[in-house]
């Protein structure tokens, strides 16, 4: 029996619109009286579709997996939703624009706030869709659409005002949904209102505490971390509280095999807000050794070829640790940062970044001072002086006149020892 064109064809609520990327944000669930739908629509709220592989909403789950002429394929009932899920798994524009405009004439008014979101998020229409009296989920994709379009133009307080309202219709009716929109609140936040970036990232959180997906919940505790560690201020207690935000997020279920970037991202930061942690204690040290094995797992994704610049960033940062690393070991330690200075040096140019090679140039003669290698130390520090000198760095120039005197009147002191 065909489904009659009116706002009762959506009959099952919530939906999991906005929670799955495009298509799938805009697919519509026909009610079905499969003894597995229960089950299906309480996977697919919590951000898991496995139970939808088969049955009746089989079509959502080949769209999640990306293969959508398979899913139009599943689609074969000729019902109003059944219409709507095939405009918005059309395989190339001309066929969204064609059953836009014949949506247009046979949807009935209460959708068509639906029709002009996803005609607005897919580029068919310019002009902003109103929500009308739609509620709940369907009231707040709506909204979020066009709060995503001002924040890709970075007009924030304009989104600010959709989230929030966007947010007060989901959070009811779709948790993950508001999870995610919190997450959205937060990110534009984290500048002007660090403390309500924080509060708005535990809340989503909690919203999503049950979410199948890891990607979600691991990028919200990473955030959280962040935000901590860069309001920090040097105070242990919140960078003690990032790095627990650092490990949630490890633990929702990053490796290197499940999400290899997002968890050498997360470990590199762990890594640095161990090694910024006040040293008080002797759990302090261990620390230390945790986040050298951190970055070393971070380089195991960041590769100089595939990840230049955050590959720059651990390789930089795990050198600048051995040398200061408590160790059985310490001379080993000293000659492998020599080596990964050497390397960064190898790819940063002293005509494109002269302060930042003079940087290396001044590492690495304090890890050859520390092994007692004193002459070529020296050379790399006059270098380091003269293009700070150059380059208006009087505070860095002055620091390598600092090492050069220590390292001057250590010779002088072995020079001493040896003529006694």
């Amino acid at each position: 029996m065909t489904e009659t064109m009116t706002l009762q064809t959506i009959s099952l609520r919530p939906q999991p619109v906005g929670i799955f990327p495009l298509p799938a944000s805009f697919l519509l669930l026909p009610h079905s009286d499969a003894p597995e739908a229960d089950a299906a629509l309480a996977s697919l709220l919590r951000g898991d579709a496995k139970n939808a592989k088969e049955g009746p909403w089989r079509f959502y789950s080949l769209a999640l997996d990306g293969r959508n002429d398979e899913a139009l394929a599943a689609i074969h009932g000729n019902g109003v939703l059944d219409a709507w899920n095939r405009f918005a798994l059309a395989p190339d524009a001309d066929a969204v624009a064609g059953a836009y405009k014949a949506l247009q004439s046979s949807l009935p008014a209460e959708m068509l706030p639906l029709l002009e979101a996803a005609a607005f998020a897919f580029g068919l229409n310019e002009e902003k869709p109103d929500p009308g009296d739609l509620d709940g989920e369907l009231r707040a994709l709506v909204l979020l659409t066009t709060a995503s379009w001002h924040l890709e133009r970075e007009e924030t307080n304009e989104a600010l005002v959709l989230l929030d309202e966007a947010l007060k219709s989901a959070r009811e009716k779709s948790p993950l949904l508001a999870a995610q929109i919190l997450h959205q609140i937060a990110a534009a936040e984290r500048t002007s209102s660090p403390a309500k970036a924080i509060l708005h990232y535990k809340e989503a959180i909690r919203l999503a505490d049950s979410s199948a997906l890891v990607g979600l919940r691991a990028e919200l505790w990473l955030n959280l971390g962040t935000v901590l560690q860069e309001s920090a201020r040097g105070s242990r207690p919140a960078l003690i509280e990032a790095s627990r935000s650092y490990q949630e997020a490890i633990r929702c279920g990053l490796s290197l095999e499940n999400l290899p970037e997002l968890y050498a991202f997360t470990q590199m930061n762990l890594a640095l807000t161990y090694l910024a942690i006040p040293a008080q204690e002797v759990s302090d040290q261990l620390r230390m050794g945790i986040a050298v094995q951190g970055l070393r797992e971070a380089l195991k994704v960041f590769t100089k070829e595939t990840h230049p610049e955050m590959w720059s960033s651990a390789q930089l940062n795990l050198a600048n640790a051995l040398v200061y690393l408590p160790s059985s070991h310490p001379q080993e330690n000293l000659e492998q940062a020599v080596e990964l200075y050497e390397e960064l040096m190898e790819i940063r140019s002293q005509a494109r970044d002269p302060l930042g090679y003079a940087r290396l140039l001044a590492s690495q003669a304090n890890a050859l001072a520390h092994l007692g290698i004193f002459q070529p130390a020296l050379e790399k520090l006059n270098e380091a002086h003269k293009l700070f000198h150059w380059h208006g760095e009087p505070e860095m120039a002055a620091s390598v006149l600092e090492l050069t005197a220590e390292i001057n009147s250590r010779i002088g002191n072995r020079v001493e020892e040896g003529v006694s």
